[in-house]
């Protein structure tokens, strides 16, 4: 081969293997020859230390034809550069690159079915994102990302195009332009094969419907093929629950209109015939604990069997294993069908491989939170047997912190170890500083609004700091709370406040200035929870209140209740009062928003010292009965009992209590069950108050029950009387009418409907009461709802 004085070695814009197989070796050749320099040109962003190192040689190295053929398929594959170009002369290599523009920005534009966090991540699962270079064939493919996104969610005729805006210093920005079309809906839904059940029940199991009335807001008539995948295992479980193990499906046939937007679905089934369990055993190592482990098995010889039951053995038996520290047992149920008969025998093999304890607990993922916030809510302790039950605590309790938006406790194992395990804790932290503004409306208190501004978990240190303000018809208050939930080291909490509050008396008889008289009360207390149990709290405290009574003159005109005027003479207009509380409670609902199951209990007592001498007991039962996954029956019963300490004085007035409406006895208006003033008529509540409520949720129709919004029937009774020798008066007959035996109980029932809606928490109920008696003030409609924006 003869030498040239300068070879070009080029080839723009295609695959690395294709520009070399392309580039005739002719247009190349040269003889060997040993390289004095490498110069590179052209760089704009990237390092020439990335390209020196994808050079097969070095400065004193030979170079060759070969050499120069693989630098360019390895500058190519890097996917950075446009152009490649290679020259030789006087024994220096020279490599000229034209880069590839940089991706500095991705946005979309009408884009609502998705956040632009979540296709942005899908859009890196295929190797595009920002900082990277721009590739057309990636482009493509994420265009192609973009619309397989859609078409999952049924978004069949979507539109995805692509626009290009060149930056400075060789930077491009790319905004994707989405026209979503409209969403397929699901025109019908047919299964085929089932015999043991009708479609309709079959069609209640899945999560995607057809057309209905509620699916405006549920979206489940809306196509996803993610759902029609879980509604097939469900389908599936469904059988299997009932004992059908020669269950099959095939996969659902989908067919879409030539418009695109109605779609049907076809699922065709056996069903097969369901088997009766003749034997339920253990097999594998038992670790000795036979007769533990079998009072774990869920079903027996002669049941039916049922898939779901066969999972709760498995977690109870890993659960168990877990708790003794084997973190990695494993139990497999294995059903097998006797030939020629409907029965089967289950054995649950159970392998609880090698105990292990916990090296180290590890926490990452919390920049603003300190480390001992999160550790000393760790049940698990470092050194100890690995115990699935105290790490499942520490979760809830880490969660329940409200410090994050997820937690997550994994295990890992020690390399070069078959008995450790670390504890991985992993947080992800939410902002715990809340300004609030607020406004709502009541059926009595009319329209309230309310603002605040708290701060959780201050500097990290996980104590609490609030000031909170409402205003409504009745009330207005400020209250200003400090909590720190670890005062001291064995987990006791300390919560401090002060309060500002204003109470006006309950007024719906008489026609005049509602400002004529009030309460104000002045707080500054302390209290004390002291846990006992996972679920138990002991509280205590010390109130100091000042309480202070303005009254009209007596000649001022006003109609002012007697009771009030009758608190003045006895107590005077202003008082100072301590309050001691102490106080239990447990609670094991599995949520405090729409409980399912569990119960709460608390007990409660007040005692008054000073000026106002009067004690106050409280006890409250809450019960939480799960009918099926779709019914919920719920208990509430609620007792209080006031009374003077000084038997030469009546209990105040001021603390009185009240029901009715909302919350207690629906049907009758908000606080108005109990005495009534013998002056204004004004509703003056009691000492005592007894309040009962029997409650059936039930989903909503059409909404795949979404515990967001369920409707429900309910009994409600109650009574709020007086205790000691205070009468029960029972108003005027000029102011208000007279009501009989207004201490007596009242009862209604009725139905209802809870939302947790964008706008708050709403809650409407209608209620009949029952045998009310004369003079009772009635409401039947009556509805809550509160909103923040």
């Amino acid at each position: 081969m003869s030498f040239r004085p300068m070879t070009y070695i080029r080839k723009k814009a295609i695959p690395s293997l294709i520009a070399t197989l392309l580039i005739p070796q002719a247009a190349f050749a040269f003889s060997p020859f040993v390289i004095k320099d490498i110069q590179v040109t052209g760089l704009e962003s990237t390092e020439p230390s990335m390209v020196f190192s994808y050079m097969p040689v070095q400065v004193g190295n030979t170079f060759t034809e070969e050499q120069a053929s693989d630098l360019i398929r390895r500058l190519y594959a890097t996917g950075l550069f446009n152009d490649v170009k290679i020259n030789t002369a006087n024994n220096i290599v020279q490599v000229n690159v034209v880069e590839r523009p940089l991706i500095t920005s991705i946005t979309f534009e009408g884009m609502r079915a998705f956040d632009n966090k979540a296709i942005t991540t899908a859009l890196s699962q295929v190797g595009f994102g920002t900082g990277r270079a721009l590739d057309p064939a990636l482009l493509d493919r994420a265009t192609t990302e973009i619309r397989q996104q859609y078409v999952v969610k049924g978004h069949y005729g979507v539109d995805v195009t692509s626009t290009l805006t060149p930056l400075p210093n060789n930077r491009v920005g790319i905004s994707f332009t989405v026209d979503e079309g409209v969403s397929s809906r699901i025109k019908d839904i047919n299964i085929v094969g089932n015999k043991a059940f009708s479609e309709s029940e079959l069609l209640d199991e899945l999560s995607l419907t057809t057309p209905g009335f509620m699916t405006w807001y549920t979206g489940t008539h809306k196509y996803s093929r993610e759902k029609l995948e879980q509604d097939t295992e469900t389908i599936k479980g469904f059988y299997l629950d009932r004992g059908y193990l020669d269950f099959n499906m095939e996969p659902p046939q989908v067919t879409i209109s030539p418009n695109r937007e109605d779609i049907s679905i076809n699922m065709t089934i056996s069903e097969g015939e369901p088997y009766t369990l003749r034997k339920v055993q253990l097999a594998g190592d038992l670790l000795d604990l036979n007769t533990e482990l079998e009072s774990m098995l869920i079903q027996k010889p002669g049941e039916v069997f049922n898939a779901s039951k066969a999972r709760e053995t498995v977690a109870a038996i890993k659960n168990r294993l877990g708790e003794l520290g084997y973190a990695f047992a494993t139990v497999t149920p294995n059903p097998v069908t006797i030939p020629g008969t409907t029965e089967a025998d289950l054995t649950f093999f159970v392998d609880p491989g090698k105990r292990v304890y916990v090296r180290r607990i590890d926490i990452g993922g919390n920049v603003r939170t300190r480390d001992k916030v999160i550790r000393r809510e760790m049940r698990q302790q470092e050194a100890a047997w690995y115990d699935a039950a105290q790490l499942t605590t520490s979760q809830e309790r880490i969660d329940r912190l409200g410090y994050f938006n997820e937690v997550q406790v994994n295990q890992a194992p020690v390399a070069g170890t078959d008995d450790q395990v670390d504890i991985i804790v992993d947080v992800k932290e939410k902002p715990t500083g809340m300004i609030n503004l607020g406004v709502g409306y009541g059926s009595t208190d009319k329209l309230s609004f309310n603002g605040g501004i708290s701060q959780e978990n201050i500097f990290g240190s996980g104590t609490d700091l609030g000031l909170q303000v409402n205003t409504s018809k009745r009330n207005r208050a400020a209250v200003i709370t400090h909590t720190d939930p670890y005062w001291t080291s064995s987990g006791i909490s300390r919560t401090t406040s002060l309060y500002y509050r204003i109470d006006r008396p309950y007024n719906s008889n008489v026609d005049q200035d509602e400002d004529n008289y009030r309460t104000r009360s002045i707080g500054l207390g302390m209290n004390f929870g002291v846990p006992i149990s996972e679920n138990d709290r002991i509280f205590m405290g010390l109130t100091f209140e000042n309480n202070k009574i303005e009254l009209p003159s007596a000649d001022s005109g006003y109609i002012i209740p007697k009771a009030y005027r009758d608190f003045v003479d006895i107590y005077g207009e202003s008082t100072n009062t301590f309050l001691f509380n102490l106080g239990w409670a447990k609670d094991t609902r599995d949520s405090a928003l729409a409980p399912s199951k569990g119960y709460y209990t608390s007990l409660m007592a007040t005692a008054g010292v000073g000026d106002l001498k009067y004690y106050m007991l409280s006890a409250q039962q809450q019960y939480y009965l799960p009918l099926g996954k779709d019914y919920t029956l719920a208990f509430n019963l609620g007792a209080d009992y006031g009374r003077s300490l000084d038997s030469k004085k009546p209990f105040p007035v001021i603390k009185n209590l009240y029901a009715g409406g909302i919350g207690s006895v629906r049907g009758y208006e908000g606080a108005s069950l109990g005495p009534r003033d013998l002056v204004s008529g004004d509703y003056l509540g009691g000492s005592t108050r007894v309040i009962a409520n029997l409650q059936l949720y039930l989903p909503f129709p059409g909404t795949q029950n979404d515990r967001t919004l369920r409707w429900f029937v309910f009994a409600d009774a109650g009574k709020v009387s007086v205790s000691g020798k205070t009468a029960c008066t029972n108003g005027n007959a000029n102011n208000g009418g007279l009501v009989e035996k207004p201490c007596d109980w009242r009862y209604s029932a009725g139905v209802g409907l809870s939302w947790q809606s964008p706008l708050g928490p709403l809650q409407i109920s209608y209620a009949r009461p029952i045998s009310a008696k004369p003079g009772d003030n009635k409401e039947s409609f009556q509805f809550q709802i509160g909103t923040a924006f």
